[in-house]
């Protein structure tokens, strides 16, 4: 479901809430990602969005973290980008490559203080290739593969390999052969 809007009327309390945001990811991504230190500050950053035996690696680079969620036993590499106004859904055991971003707003091509934005969802076991693009409104399904560097335009089903520009399914794996 798409959502517009308009940055124009953003209000001080949502600014501010990005100043927050933006405070917090500048310490994270300054902190030893395996100290208690990165871990408080994820839980300041996420809240109960983050699952346990989740790890992101710095740095990170994001817009609105509180609509950022994340399962359990996720890992994401480094520098990641995620432009989370629309609502990111990261499901349980999925991986992420570096320099992933993970895109749901774009701007309205006439007006650019509107931004049109989409949620996406990675689902369970999924794994991201590194330097790939996820853009606003696309599922991965459970236990597909995004191949490096690919950009995702539209839903990948699950157990499906993409790669390419626009993604393109090469590959569907046995579903079977999954443990859940």
């Amino acid at each position: 479901m798409e959502t517009v809007y308009n940055m124009s009327e953003f209000t001080d309390l949502s600014l501010e809430n990005n100043r927050r945001a933006a405070e917090l990811l500048f310490r994270l991504n300054h902190t030893s990602p395996f100290s208690d230190e990165y871990k408080t500050l994820l839980k300041k950053l996420f809240g109960e969005n983050i699952g346990e035996n989740s790890l992101i690696m710095p740095p990170i680079q994001m817009v609105c973290p509180e609509k950022f969620k994340l399962g359990r036993n996720v890992l994401i590499n480094g520098n990641l980008l995620a432009m989370s106004m629309g609502g990111i859904i990261i499901g349980d055991d999925v991986q992420i490559a570096g320099n992933v971003q993970i895109l749901t707003n774009n701007h309205d091509p006439y007006n650019r203080e509107l931004l049109t934005c989409a949620p996406v969802t990675v689902k369970k076991g999924a794994w991201i290739g590194a330097g790939a693009s996820l853009l606003p409104g696309v599922t991965v399904g459970k236990h597909a593969i995004v191949g490096a560097c690919a950009v995702v335009t539209k839903d990948v089903p699950d157990f499906a390999v993409v790669v390419g520009n626009p993604a393109k399914i090469v590959k569907t794996l046995d579903g079977d052969k999954f443990p859940d």
